[in-house]
């Protein structure tokens, strides 16, 4: 019985706690590499260097980056599952991104929607990063318990 109830709390806990990411073109970040983002660079990966972590994909532009994801994956994986995180805070919205709009905070990874004349990587600094990043870890909570329901 105790080996039954712990299964179930071990599954309920991974429905639970699951992720939601953005897979526009089939990878996190639009296949482009999370570690190269760390070294401030916006690299598209190479589908050579590729791996599946929390059951989604990545792309890396090296077998360097690749293996330095492996040994720390929750380190590189994108705040908001890679949406934009200034929608998540301001409007509690997912929205898609331009990958090479980002920001590293707090030795995490945030990306931002960059088109039509929107740069919202612009209006998360001018609006305040950490007042947004408060209010977006708020909303994404809530967006990824209506998601997985």
């Amino acid at each position: 019985m105790k080996n039954i109830l712990t299964l179930l709390l071990l599954i309920t806990s991974t429905t639970f706690f699951a992720q939601d990411y953005n897979l526009k073109r089939g990878y996190v970040a639009e296949g482009y590499d999370v570690v190269a983002y760390f070294s401030n660079k916006a690299i598209e990966g190479n589908k050579d260097f590729t791996t599946t972590f929390d059951g989604v994909k990545f792309k890396f532009s090296t077998e360097k980056n690749l293996e330095t994801f492996k040994k720390s994956p929750k380190k590189y994986v994108p705040e908001y599952g890679g949406y934009c995180a200034y929608a998540i805070g301001a409007k509690a919205k997912k929205v898609s991104i331009d990958p090479a709009t980002f920001e590293i905070r707090d030795d995490k990874l945030y990306l931002f929607y960059n088109s039509w004349g929107i740069n919202t990587l612009e209006l998360w600094q001018k609006e305040g990063a950490d007042k947004l990043k408060k209010k977006a870890d708020i909303n994404w909570n809530k967006l990824r318990i209506t998601t997985l329901h």
